[in-house]
């Protein structure tokens, strides 16, 4: 895993300042996806037809 953490550093120091943006956006965005799935993962068992989140609950959730 060290080995790996090394490498990213290193090619994050070889990105201009409009690839950095650009990659973070990108890593953000996937980082986002895959809380989101995993956590349909963990509850799609245990989820009734009557459970819903509202908008506003889930734009919570999102920022945990």
């Amino acid at each position: 895993m060290e080995n790996l953490r090394k490498k990213i550093h290193r090619l994050i120091d070889q990105l201009s300042e409009d690839e950095l943006k650009k990659t973070w956006e990108t890593v953000y965005t996937l980082r986002c996806d895959f809380q989101v799935q995993k956590a349909i993962e963990e509850n799609k068992d245990s989820q009734q037809p009557w459970d819903f989140l509202t908008y506003d609950e889930a734009m919570q959730y999102m920022d945990e």
